[in-house]
């Protein structure tokens, strides 16, 4: 199995904490977090919530997101050494462009920024 498979399969409630540990360690919130995640993938609060509670693995929680946001390709730069807008699998690149958006969110950005307004 390949890193890439590897990550798609990870439950994505158990990287979830992670991300918002990430952003608050860095003075940010879970509701920015939240935030983020809720624009690139069309989920409100509530559908982001059930997703959580089911446990959805990475490829679940992407093909059932309501609509990517239509931005999304505007989300650019490097994640783990790799450039977002040149990885060639769109789950992947998905899965890259939301640590890259709470990569943002630690680094202080301002929201508006990251949503790409």
């Amino acid at each position: 199995m390949t890193n890439s498979e590897r990550v798609c399969k990870m439950a994505f409630s158990s990287v979830y904490p992670l991300l918002v540990h990430k952003a608050e360690r860095k003075g940010r919130s879970k509701e920015e977090v939240d935030t983020v995640i809720c624009w690139l993938t069309g989920y409100d609060t509530d559908g982001l919530q059930a997703q959580l509670a089911q446990n959805a693995d990475f490829a679940r929680f992407f093909a059932e997101a309501p609509q990517l946001h239509p931005h999304a390709a505007k989300i650019t730069g490097v994640v783990c050494g790799v450039r977002v807008e040149e990885i060639e699998d769109p789950l992947v690149q998905n899965i890259r462009r939301l640590d890259k958006l709470v990569d943002e969110l630690a680094k202080g950005r301002a929201i508006e920024k990251i949503l790409r307004v």
